[in-house]
C-alpha cells in the first residue's frame, strides 16, 4: 500500500445535526487521535473521550474509533471522531485537525477512490455507491444497493477468470505444443466454455435494457398550445406552485423540470412553451425548446382546452402533436373539464385520452395512476437487470463481440482465438477497474460529497 498524505473531512451531513463524524484516512490518522483524544483506542472499539486542541482546550465531548490498516473501509489506519452536530463544534474540530503536521482536507470522493485504489471495491461497487448516494426513490435506492454488493462486479470476475482459464488452455497448446504432456487439442474444451459464458453475457445484456434508464428516470413532457393548461397541470401533479400560472399566452417560455417520485420510479416532469405559430423571437426560441424536449421524451402528454372545441377537432391539432413527439409515447390530455361532464379515460384521434380539471383536480388521479403503471410497464421489474451505465453496457459489448470472434475464428486458429480472449479480458478488466482506467476515475470520482 502507498503511504500517501493523510485526508480528513466531516463525513455525515450538513449541520447542524444531533451527531456528525469527522473521519480521518491516511498514515497520520492514529496520531490524530493522541492529539486530540490523549492516547491511541483500541481497535474497533468506542471510547468516550474528551477532545482538546493542541493548547489543551476542550472541544467537545466525543465518542472516538479507530481502525487500523487493512480492515477499515478505505484500507488505510482510519480514525472516526463522532461528535455534537453543531456548526461551532465541527468547524472547531476541523480546524484542529488542519493544524497537525502531515494532514490535509479530503477532495470529493477521495475516501472511496483509496478504498477503490487499495482493493476494498472495485469500479462497479464505487458506481453503486456513488448511485445510492444519489438515489431519489426507492426502486433507484435498491438498484444502487444491489450494485454496491458487488452483483456485476462478481459476475464480471467470475467470467474474467473463467476466460483467463479457457486462454491458459490455448497459449498452453500454443507454446508447449511439442511438450508430451500438452494434449494436442485444447482448442476445442476452451471454446466450449467461452461459448458459455458468452451466452451468459449476452442474457445479462438483455435483461438489463432498462436497467440503465432507471438511474436517469422516466421524461414526461407536457405540451400542446397555449393556455390549455399545461403549468397548472404541472403544478397539480407536483403539488406545489413550480411554475408560473397566468391567462397569458406565452408565459412559459423555457421548460420547467419537476421530478418526481411516483410509485418508486424517478419521473421527470416537463412543463413547455405553448406551441403555435408566433412572431416574439423568445418565444419562437421557446417553442423550438419545446419541441425539441417533448421528441427526446418518453412520454407526452398532449393538453388541449376541452372548452375550445375548434382546438380539439381540427386536424392540425392532431398533426403539431404527432410532430411534436417524435419517438415517444403519446398521450391527449383534455383539460377544464369540470366534475359533472368528466368522462375518465377514453381514445382521441386512436391515442388514450385522459378528461381532466387541472385547477380542481378532477381526473387527476386517474391520471396519476396511468402514469405509474406506464413507469412500472417501462422500467420492468429490474430485479435481473445489473447494468445500469453506458460504460458497463460497451465494455460488456465488446467483450461479448471478442468472445463471438473467438468462437467463430478461420479454422479455429490458436493465435486469432488467443488474441481474441486477451480483448475479452481486458474489456472486463476495465468494467473492474483493473487495468487501463485512470481516464475515467476522476470523473467517476468528482461526483461525490466531499467526506465520501
Amino acid at each position: 500500500m502507498i503511504l500517501r498524505p493523510t485526508i480528513f473531512a466531516l463525513s455525515s451531513g450538513h449541520p447542524p445535526a444531533a451527531i456528525a463524524i469527522i473521519r480521518v484516512s491516511g498514515p497520520a490518522a492514529g496520531e490524530s487521535i493522541r492529539s486530540l483524544a490523549g492516547s491511541l483506542s483500541q481497535p474497533r472499539r468506542a471510547r468516550h473521550v474528551t477532545l482538546r486542541d493542541q493548547s489543551g482546550d476542550p472541544l467537545d465531548e466525543a465518542v472516538v474509533l479507530w481502525f487500523p490498516a487493512p480492515h477499515s473501509a478505505t484500507g488505510e489506519d482510519v480514525a472516526e471522531f463522532h461528535v455534537h452536530g453543531g456548526r461551532a463544534v465541527i468547524e472547531a474540530i476541523i480546524a484542529a485537525l488542519g493544524k497537525l503536521d502531515g494532514l490535509r482536507p479530503a477532495e470529493p470522493g477521495e475516501f472511496t477512490r483509496r478504498a477503490f485504489e487499495n482493493g476494498k471495491l472495485d469500479l462497479t461497487d464505487a458506481e453503486g455507491l456513488d448511485d445510492l448516494i444519489h438515489a431519489d426513490t426507492d426502486r433507484q435506492r435498491r438498484q444502487a444497493l444491489r450494485q454496491l454488493k458487488g452483483l456485476l462486479g462478481e459476475k464480471a470476475e467470475n467470467w474474467r477468470r473463467q476466460i483467463i482459464e479457457a486462454s491458459a488452455l490455448i497459449e498452453a497448446g500454443i507454446d508447449f505444443s511439442d511438450e508430451g504432456d500438452v494434449p494436442d487439442d485444447l482448442t476445442k474444451p476452451a471454446l466450449a466454455k467461452v461459448a458459455a459464458l458468452l451466452g451468459e453475457i449476452e442474457e445479462t445484456l438483455a435483461a438489463s435494457a432498462q436497467s440503465e434508464r432507471l438511474r436517469d428516470g422516466l421524461v414526461v413532457a407536457i405540451t400542446g398550445p397555449p393556455n390549455a393548461g399545461k403549468s397548472t397541470l404541472l403544478n397539480r401533479l407536483a403539488r406545489r406552485e413550480a411554475a408560473i400560472v397566468s391567462p397569458h399566452a406565452g408565459t412559459t417560455r423555457d421548460v420547467i423540470e419537476v421530478h418526481l417520485d411516483l410509485n418508486g420510479y424517478p419521473v421527470t416532469l416537463l412543463d413547455t412553451a405553448g406551441i403555435r405559430d408566433t412572431d416574439d423571437p423568445v418565444e419562437q426560441e421557446g417553442v423550438r425548446r419545446a419541441r425539441s424536449r417533448a421528441s427526446s421524451a418518453d412520454l407526452v402528454l398532449w393538453l388541449i382546452d376541452a372548452q375550445s372545441r375548434s382546438c380539439e377537432d381540427r386536424e392540425e391539432t392532431l398533426k403539431d402533436a404527432v410532430a411534436a413527439k417524435g419517438h415517444a409515447e403519446l398521450w391527449f390530455v383534455r383539460n377544464k373539464v369540470d366534475e359533472a361532464s368528466a368522462r375518465g379515460s377514453g381514445v382521441t384521434f386512436g391515442y388514450p385520452r385522459f378528461d381532466v380539471s387541472a385547477a380542481q383536480g378532477h381526473g387527476v388521479p386517474e391520471l396519476v395512476a396511468a402514469l405509474g403503471e406506464f413507469a412500472g410497464t417501462f422500467f420492468g421489474s429490474g430485479q435481473s437487470g445489473v447494468i445500469t451505465r453506458a460504460r458497463h453496457r460497451l465494455l460488456l459489448r465488446e467483450a461479448a463481440e471478442a468472445l463471438r470472434r473467438a468462437i467463430s475464428a478461420p479454422g479455429q486458429s490458436s493465435e486469432l482465438v488467443a488474441e481474441e480472449l486477451r480483448i475479452s479480458i481486458h474489456s472486463l478488466g476495465r468494467l473492474l477497474g483493473r487495468v487501463d482506467v485512470e481516464d475515467i476515475l476522476d470523473v467517476i470520482f468528482r461526483d461525490f460529497c466531499i467526506g465520501k
